[in-house]
C-alpha cells in the first residue's frame, strides 16, 4: 500500500517537558475516542468518488475489450455484477447521508458511524476486488488506477478502527434501536433534503461545520 507510510514510532528515553501536555494526563486514548464518529463518517465519505470511478473505468475497458465475438460488458455477469456493486454505492452513500444529518443535529451517533464506516470498509474490497477480475491480467500493472483502489483503499477496513471493532462498537450500543414508538424509527425531516445534503456533506468533510 503506498497511500499511507505507516511505520512504528518508538518513544525511548523522551522526556515531554509538561508546558506541551494537551488536555488532562491521561486522558490521551479518550480525546481519540471523541474524534473517532468524525473520523469514521470522513472515512467513508473520501470513499464514494474512488468506487464511483473503479467502476466507471472497468466498465469503460470492459466496453472495449472484446470477448466471444462481442464486448466483455456485453457478458451477463459482468454488467450485473457492476449494476450490484453501483447499487451498493449508492446504498453506502444514503447511510453516510443519514450519519450526517443526524452528526450536524448535535445527535450522537456512534453507531451510525460505526456502521457506516463498517459497510463502506468492506465495499471498498469487494468493488476493488471484483473491478480488478474484469481487467484480467491488465489489471495488475503498476500504473493501472484499479490496480491502485485495489492496494490502496484496503487502508479503509483499517483505519480509525478495524471491522471487528466495528461489530463490537455497533454490538454494545445496539439499545439505540430501542424506540419506544415503532412508528418513530428512522424518521427524518426530508424537506429539501436532495439540495441540502451534498452540501451539508461537502462542507463537513472539508471542515467547514
Amino acid at each position: 500500500m503506498h497511500s499511507s507510510d505507516t511505520a512504528e514510532i518508538f518513544f525511548d528515553n523522551v522526556r515531554v517537558p509538561a508546558r506541551y501536555i494537551i488536555g488532562e494526563e491521561g486522558r490521551g486514548f479518550f480525546y481519540q475516542m471523541l474524534q473517532f464518529q468524525d473520523e469514521r463518517l470522513v472515512a467513508a465519505a473520501v470513499l464514494l468518488e474512488p468506487l464511483q470511478r473503479c467502476i466507471a473505468l472497468t466498465a469503460k475497458y470492459a466496453s472495449e475489450r472484446k470477448l466471444f465475438g462481442s464486448t466483455v460488458l456485453d457478458q451477463q455477469t459482468v454488467h450485473f455484477t457492476l449494476a450490484e456493486l453501483q447499487s451498493e454505492v449508492e446504498a453506502v452513500r444514503a447511510l453516510l447521508y443519514r450519519a450526517v444529518l443526524s452528526r450536524l443535529h448535535g445527535d450522537d451517533v456512534t453507531l451510525l458511524a460505526s456502521m457506516t464506516k463498517l459497510k463502506a470498509g468492506r465495499l471498498a474490497r469487494v468493488v476493488t476486488d471484483s473491478c480488478l477480475q474484469f481487467w484480467g491480467g491488465n489489471g495488475f500493472t503498476w500504473d493501472n488506477p484499479v490496480c491502485r483502489m485495489h492496494r490502496d483503499l484496503r487502508l479503509h477496513s483499517v483505519g480509525a478502527g478495524i471491522t471487528d471493532a466495528k461489530l463490537v462498537v455497533m454490538g454494545m450500543t445496539a439499545n439505540d434501536f430501542a424506540i419506544a414508538d415503532p412508528e418513530d424509527a428512522g424518521m427524518l425531516d426530508i424537506v429539501g433534503f436532495d439540495s441540502a445534503v451534498p452540501t451539508l456533506l461537502y462542507d463537513f468533510v472539508n471542515g467547514k461545520l
